[in-house]
């Protein structure tokens, strides 16, 4: 009991000694008994006015508490007493200007970002210049690497999700492109072919200056793709004196891609591929020959604007010599060879 309800208890017992010892008929007992049923609610109001207070200082405490914890947790997080996440790629290239990679390690299934980053040209890490280490989370089931827009980036993950892998007990772990927090595949069984023509000019006119991926006779879809996660999608290229340039966007082969800017009047077939007639870009020169060039299927993150390839590209080929117009030309595997590894160590 606290020194005020203490205090509190003992007024209302001298109160009712008191009544007792000097009450002496009816009419002084019950003005006694109003008197003491006064004092009493007076008393009760006090104690729940005592009550109220300590409940008021007890919140008030335990919000001190969570105010000093959380402060606490922000000045481990500020102080370097959080894992560092230590990272190593292999394949991934600079993003530019406009995008960059930022690390997130997955804690009770929600993601915890640990850094922005960037990649050199020669491979290496450049962390953003607001931050003096990738951070990694006590606790961590999975590492996920993702690509995000360098302005305007919205707090949570973008669905380009590179990289990602499991973090064993030891903090380490293994990134690849095939684990499901990724791409989920590793384009094993990715294959398809191509032909030669311009569809979109006069008959006859220029047959080598176009790149179809569809197969005669038919014709038909000619590329056997696996179903891309959110925030990915393939693109086709034609290599033409060293500078790669796009046939289209698409996500599945049976239709046509995104782009018909350099293809002639006449409408193109329902598949992925473009003819080069008109509007050649700076440095070539349309119509051209394609029999010097390499065709590339590439994938790519759907928020992109680079005017090359990403590392992922699972078809390539080198237009063989002396290939006619509508020949089917299979594509080779091409390179996919992205993946990381890392730990998380406790900063000292």
């Amino acid at each position: 009991m606290t020194p005020k309800k203490k205090r509190a208890a003992a007024l209302l017992l001298a109160i009712s000694l008191f009544a007792s010892a000097c009450g002496s008929g009816d009419e002084d007992t019950a003005a006694t008994s109003d008197e003491t049923e006064a004092t009493t609610a007076e008393a009760e109001d006090a104690t729940a006015d005592d009550d109220a207070m300590e409940d008021e200082d007890a919140m008030a405490d335990d919000d001190a508490m969570e105010d000093e914890d959380a402060m606490a947790d922000d000045d481990a997080m500020e102080d370097g007493s959080r894992p560092v996440l230590e990272l190593a790629f292999t394949g991934l290239e600079p993003l530019g200007d406009d995008f960059e990679y930022e690390a997130w390690t997955i804690v009770d299934d929600a993601p915890v970002s640990g850094g922005i980053f960037d990649v050199t040209d020669d491979g290496s890490i450049e962390i953003s210049s607001d931050q003096d280490a990738l951070y990694g989370h006590d606790g961590a089931q999975a590492v996920v690497i993702t690509i995000e827009p360098a302005v305007g980036d919205d707090p949570a993950p973008a669905d380009t999700h590179v990289l990602a892998g499991d973090v064993e007990e030891d903090g380490s772990f293994e990134l690849t492109i095939g684990h499901p927090a990724a791409i989920g595949t590793d384009f094993a069984d990715i294959s398809g072919s191509y032909i030669l023509g311009t569809p979109t000019n006069d008959p006859d006119a220029d047959e080598l200056s176009g790149v179809w991926f569809l197969s005669v006779p038919g014709p038909e879809a000619s590329l056997e793709l696996p179903e891309l996660a959110a925030g990915w999608i393939y693109e086709g290229w034609a290599v033409i004196d060293g500078q790669p340039v796009s046939t289209g966007r698409f996500l599945t082969a049976e239709g046509a891609d995104d782009f018909d800017g350099f293809s002639g009047p006449n409408d193109g077939p329902a598949y992925p591929g473009e003819d080069f007639i008109i509007d050649a870009p700076d440095g070539l020169t349309f119509p051209t020959d394609l029999t010097t060039s390499t065709i590339v299927i590439s994938v790519e993150p759907d928020a992109d604007n680079s005017p090359e390839p990403f590392a992922l590209k699972p078809l390539v080929s080198e237009v063989p010599n002396g290939i006619s117009d509508h020949e089917n030309v299979d594509f080779e595997a091409g390179p996919v060879d992205l993946s990381g590894s890392g730990s998380m160590t406790t900063d000292s």
